[in-house]
C-alpha cells in the first residue's frame, strides 16, 4: 500500500521536478546554439523544440502543455493541450518556451532564454485564444501601490514613493516596438529612464521583480504566453504583476470571449497562475542580464539557469558543464 507521504508526492510538485526540468531547458539551450547569429529563427526554434521535448518525455510528472508552441495542426510537438512527461509523477500545467527570443538567437543579440514554467493542474490560465496582453510588474514594492489603469506617471510616481527613490532614478523595461512609442515618451517625459527592448519580455518581468536588478517595472503590450509563464516566475518573487488581455481585432476578441475569458478584467498574479507551488525554470541561450548563454570551454559545454520556486521562496541559480562529445553531433565539432 501507498505512503501517505508517497500519495502527496504524487499530488503535488516537489523540489526534485525543478532539477529535472532544468536539464530540459538545458538542451534545449544547447542545441540552439549553431543557430546563433545564423538569421534562421525557425531552425534554432525547431532545434530546441527537439531537444526540450525529448528530455520532458523522461521526466517524473504527468504534465499537461497549456502554454506551447501553438495548436497542434501548426505544431507538431509542445502544442498546446499535449500530454509529457512519463505520467508516473504530480498532474501538472505545463508553460513551455523553448526559445524565449527566437529572433534574438538569430540575430546574435542578448538575453534570449529556453523557459519552463510548472504549476499544478487546473491553475495555470489558458489565455492563448487572444495573443498580446497589456503587463505591469515590478518588485514586492508595487503590491497595493501599482493599478495597471493609472496612467504610467501615476504609478511611476507611486512606485517610486514606495521605493523612497526619486522618479529618475527609475528604469522601466518596455518592448521596443512601434505600438509603444507614446508609452515611450510618457515614461520619460515622466522623468523615468527607459530600457527597450528588442525581444523577450519574460526575462525584463523578471528583472523588474528582482531585487538587486537595476529594473524598477516592466510594462507594455506582450505575448499572453509569456505573460503567464512570468506569472509563474513573479508568484516565486514575491513580485506584483497584473494584465489585461489585447485582442488585436474583433475576431481575437470573439474567440476569447468564447474561451469564457473576461477582457475587461485586471488579472493579477494570482488569476494568471493560482497555484501556490510554482516552479519557473531559465536557461541562459545568448548572454544576457539574468543568465549567461552557453559556452563552449573546450571539452565541455556550460550552461548557466535560474531556477524559482513558489513554495519555498528560493532562487537557485544552477551552472553545469556538458561533455562536448555527449552532446553534439559530429557536424557540429
Amino acid at each position: 500500500m501507498m505512503s501517505p507521504d508517497s500519495e502527496i508526492l504524487l499530488e503535488h510538485p516537489d523540489r526534485n521536478l525543478a532539477m529535472e526540468l532544468v536539464r530540459a531547458t538545458e538542451a534545449a539551450a544547447i542545441r540552439a546554439v549553431p543557430w546563433i547569429g545564423r538569421g534562421d529563427k525557425l531552425g534554432a526554434d525547431g532545434a530546441a523544440v527537439d531537444a526540450m521535448r525529448a528530455f520532458l518525455g523522461t521526466v517524473n510528472f504527468d504534465g499537461l502543455v497549456v502554454i506551447g508552441e501553438g495548436e497542434k495542426d501548426a505544431a507538431p510537438m509542445l502544442f498546446n493541450g499535449e500530454a509529457v512527461g512519463n505520467g508516473r509523477g504530480p498532474a501538472c500545467d505545463i508553460a513551455v518556451d523553448p526559445i524565449d527570443g527566437t529572433s534574438l538567437t538569430a540575430a546574435g543579440r542578448q538575453n534570449a532564454l529556453s523557459v519552463i514554467a510548472v504549476s499544478e493542474r487546473g491553475t495555470m490560465l489558458d489565455a492563448s485564444s487572444v495573443f498580446y496582453m497589456d503587463k505591469i510588474v515590478t518588485g514586492p514594492e508595487g503590491i497595493g501601490v501599482i493599478d495597471i489603469r493609472r496612467p504610467i506617471a501615476e504609478n511611476l510616481r507611486a512606485l517610486a514613493a514606495a521605493k523612497n527613490k526619486d522618479v529618475g532614478d527609475l528604469r522601466v523595461a518596455v518592448l521596443d516596438r512601434p505600438r509603444h512609442e507614446q508609452l515611450i515618451a510618457d515614461i520619460r517625459e515622466a522623468g523615468a529612464g527607459t530600457r527597450l527592448m528588442l525581444d523577450g519580455d519574460v526575462a525584463g518581468g523578471i528583472n523588474a521583480a528582482r531585487y538587486e536588478s537595476r529594473i524598477d517595472m516592466c510594462v507594455g503590450i506582450g505575448g499572453s504566453p509569456e505573460g503567464i509563464t512570468t506569472a509563474c516566475a513573479i508568484k516565486a518573487l514575491g513580485g506584483f504583476m497584473q494584465g489585461v488581455l489585447a485582442p488585436r481585432d474583433d475576431a481575437e476578441r470573439a474567440r476569447g470571449e468564447a474561451a469564457g475569458l473576461d477582457l475587461d478584467k485586471v488579472y493579477g498574479v494570482d488569476d494568471l497562475v493560482s497555484g501556490d507551488n510554482t516552479f519557473f525554470v531559465a536557461t541562459g541561450v545568448t548572454d544576457g542580464g539574468l543568465v549567461q548563454g552557453v559556452r563552449r570551454k573546450g571539452p565541455i559545454i556550460r550552461t548557466d539557469s535560474i531556477v524559482l520556486r513558489s513554495r519555498s521562496g528560493t532562487i537557485r541559480r544552477v551552472q553545469a558543464d556538458h561533455l562536448v562529445e555527449k552532446w553534439l553531433d559530429e557536424a557540429d565539432r
